[in-house]
């Protein structure tokens, strides 16, 4: 016979009993390579969407600037400087021996002007004429630069036209230019 106890104590193990869940599905390999390759194609496309959008947004680079304008932009500039010779003399010079670098590759900033003046008699990147010239300008600027000489207004505008010169003496002839000189040279012979 069933007490009441037995009975109380055999319902909450019928409560346990749970009933019999679905079958799992397990995914078979080829569904990861799937879901792997889809993610993979949307990295990429974003990558290459990313690419087309620097390359259309990217400006077209500029072409530089010729080293003769470059330096009589820098001669311009020094004239704001010309009630100061010690400023004006260092930024004139400085500019000359940069656009002689840039423009003939020929080491000029870095060196004394005794050394810079001697390997340039050496050379055929100057008429004599202007080698001379470039000879007086530099040992003027030295002058004011490290004797502390207190050159007068005129004497600095000298300096400045001379510099500019030997810049429009030596830059590149455009071939327009260059033909028209040809020309005339022809048309005088």
């Amino acid at each position: 016979m069933i007490t009441n106890a037995t009975a109380q104590a055999a319902a909450p193990l019928a409560s346990d009993i749970r009933d019999i869940k679905p079958p799992v599905e397990i995914p078979s390999g080829w569904t990861w390579l799937w879901w792997v390759l889809g993610a993979l194609v949307i990295v990429l496309l974003l990558l290459a969407w990313r690419q087309f959008l620097k390359h259309v947004t990217k400006a077209s680079p500029t072409p530089p600037v010729p080293a003769h304008v470059r330096a009589k932009q820098k001669l311009e500039e020094a004239l704001a400087l010309i009630s100061q010779p010690k400023p004006f003399c260092i930024l004139v010079s400085d500019t000359v021996r940069t656009y002689l670098e840039e423009r003939f590759t020929f080491r000029a900033p870095e060196r004394t002007t005794e050394e810079f003046l001697y390997e340039l008699q050496g050379t055929d990147l100057l008429a004599g004429e202007q080698k001379e010239k470039l000879g007086e300008f530099l040992e003027s600027c030295d002058l004011v630069k490290f004797a502390k000489y207190e050159p007068r207004e005129a004497e600095l505008r000298g300096l400045h036209s001379s510099a500019f010169r030997l810049v429009e003496e030596t830059e590149p002839k455009s071939e327009l230019a260059q033909t028209n000189e040809d020309q005339i040279v022809n048309r005088n012979s």
